[in-house]
């Protein structure tokens, strides 16, 4: 089965290194269950009068239904992918070539998180990430540097800090150091 994204050509680039599904499929079995537990109990406590199998199958297919729309939704907006190309958090996808630094990044107050939400989803840990300079800082075709008016420079010193988040972070930390200490030109 293939994934469809607006972004996601750019982002499927590369070897996976590091990959968080944002839910696994099991819940979709929750109705069924439900159900047959349902008409278990109503064969077994029943005195007179049919099962009502029909209307449990149907109830069963609609809390499948419902739970097969809450998991793709969770898998689509709260997956983490990690390639050699980009860093996929949620909706957001950011090309490894623009992460400046990983570890030792501090959380300043008012970071951006990625993925589009106001704050890290719950059950998930953030992970700061350091990006190079903004888009009106760039380097020259040459190699130099270029800066902004605010200072942010293309090394990332005073670049601008953002939120990604994994359930492991100490594993997503891991592998993005090995990629960002990589790209590092000598």
């Amino acid at each position: 089965m293939v994934e469809r994204r607006a972004v996601a050509n750019s982002a499927e680039a590369g070897t996976v290194l590091y990959t968080e599904a944002g839910a696994s499929w099991w819940p979709v079995l929750w109705g069924p269950g439900f159900a047959g537990l349902g008409v278990t109990v109503e064969g077994l406590t029943r005195t007179r009068g049919p099962v009502h199998g029909s209307q449990w199958l149907l109830l069963a297919g609609a809390f499948a239904v419902l739970a097969a729309v809450w998991v793709y939704g969770r898998r689509r907006w709260y997956s983490v992918r990690l390639t050699s190309a980009s860093l996929v958090v949620g909706r957001a996808v950011v090309p490894v070539s623009r992460i400046a630094a990983v570890p030792g990044v501090g959380t300043p107050r008012g970071a951006k998180v990625l993925g589009g939400d106001w704050t890290v989803p719950r059950g998930t840990r953030e992970v700061p990430l350091r990006l190079y300079g903004d888009s009106s800082c760039g380097a020259s075709p040459h190699g130099e540097r270029s800066c902004n008016e605010g200072g942010e420079d293309e090394a990332g010193e005073n670049g601008r800090v953002v939120l990604a988040w994994a359930r492991h972070p100490e594993a997503l930390t891991q592998a993005l150091r090995s990629l960002v200490d990589r790209e590092i030109p000598a």
